[in-house]
Order: C-alpha cells, then structure tokens, then sequence
C-alpha cells in the first residue's frame, strides 16, 4: 500500500484563529492538488506559540459546535489532517492539543504530556498536563502522536510502538537555538537524530512537523523532515521558510525492515514492566 503525506510547515500568526483557518484551507487544497492523503500541521497551528495570557481567549472545543473547527472537520472528508490548537475542556482546564480528523470526525486527540517549563519556555504556567500516550487507528493503519517536547522523552514514543503505531507523527513550535554546525543550527541537528534513530530503532515512519516564522523574540527554523523504517530521510522541509514537503511511503517497508530487524519481535515487554515495578518501588 501507498501512502502520500505532507507536511504543512507553516507561520501561524499569534492569536489570530480566524487568519490561521484561512491558512489551514490554503494549505489543503495546496495538499490535495498534489494528491496528499494525510496532512500535517505543526504545534499550536490555528493559534501561534507564545500565547501567555492570550492562551485562554483562543481556546477552543474540537467540536462541530465550534465555527473554526467545523470546516476542518469539513476538509478532513477529503484528506486526513492533523492539527494543532488550544483545546479547552468542560471545566476549563486549558491544554496543548493535536487532533487527528479523517471523515468529518475526530479520530484522537492528544493532549500534550511534556510542559516545559524551563529557560524560554513556561508552558507549565498556561497550560494543565496531558495524561494519556495512546495509539489510535485509521484508515491508513496504527499511529501514534506526540507534540514537541513530548518526543524528547523515549519513554512516550516506546510506549506508542509497544501499543502498536507504525507510524509516529510528530508536531512541534521548535525554536532555533545552538551554534551552526555543518550550516545547521544546533537544535535543529539535535532533532533530526532523534527523529532518524526513533525511525530506526522502532522500525516506524516518522513524520515531523515543524513551524517557522518570528514570534515574540523567537525564530522558529521548520526543517520538517519524513524518514522511513530503515532510517533513511525521504524527504525534508527548507529552514526559515514555509513549504509544503511531501513524500509517497510504502508501508510494506514495515514488514521488510522487520524482517531484516526483528526488534519489536524480541522486545521482552513483561521484563521492561517488572523492571520498571521494581525501580517505581524502591524510590
């Protein structure tokens, strides 16, 4: 089976949801005239990152109730999107969210686990914690999702290859910041090693999403790249600028790699399990 996805590397402006659902649109009917079949938007795309205070006037319910979310849901008949925003629950707790649409309806959502709050970020003080990392199915087989600083514990991806996604999708706001090595910066080369051994140590697609543009003292670099089962990078966004990046995946890749690599075959789940009983106890 083939499969052709794309990338939405986009600018999102800060606050405006009704700006960044025209941009969305924009962006799928680019999408669909290059045949796409499942489109992804990074962190925070209908809302822009730094948000602060504004984070609570932007939130929205993924619901067909919502006007903005409506003709998402209304793009996603065609083509399966994942998208980023401001989700707020029923009691008003606020959280970092992406949701995967296909057929009109809300396939998962994915709250984000991870806040960092720590140097330029202060997420933890916005934003309540996600408390679910689960793979989902969809017309396209097992996939998990994870948001930015998510994937940056192994912990989240693993748990999502033991819960059975061949795919892993990937949204982040990731900023430029390190000294350029080899003409990248260094957080972007950072992420592209994490994306590449995700890809080759669970024998998985990886598909990462970054945005860019300039936001509040901050420069977000884009760079989204698509790697496949063996590791190899089949495709990989411009740094700085807005690009849609496609590639065409051939999911019997899976059952190649996984033949010739037998990880997920030999993984001893029941040791990791009581191994992790064992050090949850004595701390």
């Amino acid at each position: 089976m083939k499969l052709k996805v794309g990338l939405a590397q986009i600018t999102p402006k800060l606050g405006d949801l009704e700006a960044n659902l025209e941009r969305h649109l924009q962006a799928i009917e680019e999408a669909a005239e290059s045949g796409v079949e499942l489109l992804v938007f990074p962190e925070l795309s209908l809302t822009g990152y730094r948000l602060r205070d504004l984070a609570f006037s932007v939130a929205i319910q993924p619901t067909y109730k919502n006007p903005i979310f409506a003709r998402l849901l209304d793009a996603s008949r065609d083509m399966d999107l994942v998208v980023g925003f401001v989700e707020s629950d029923t009691r008003q707790k606020f959280f970092i969210t992406a949701a995967y649409l296909s057929g009109g309806e809300v396939i998962h959502l994915h709250r984000k686990v991870y806040l960092p709050t720590y140097g330029m970020f202060d997420e933890g003080r916005y934003f309540a914690w996600g408390d679910h990392i689960r793979a989902f199915d969809t017309r396209f087989g097992r996939v998990g999702l994870l948001i930015c600083e998510d994937f940056w514990h192994v912990s989240a991806a693993y748990t999502l290859w033991l819960d059975g996604a061949d795919m892993l999708i990937l949204t982040s706001s990731s900023p430029g910041r390190g000294l350029a090595t080899e003409q990248k910066i260094g957080s972007a080369r950072w992420v592209e090693h994490i994306n590449q051994a995700y890809a080759s140590m669970f024998t998985n697609f990886i598909l990462h999403t970054n945005r860019t543009g300039f936001e509040d003292g901050v420069t977000f670099y884009g760079g989204s790249t698509i790697y496949d089962p063996e590791g190899q990078l089949l495709s990989q966004g411009p740094y700085y600028e807005e690009a849609l990046v496609t590639a065409k995946l051939d999911l019997n890749e899976l059952r190649r790699a996984r033949i010739r690599l037998p990880l997920l075959r030999d993984e001893r789940v029941g040791l990791t399990r009581r191994e992790l009983s064992r050090i949850l106890k004595d701390k």
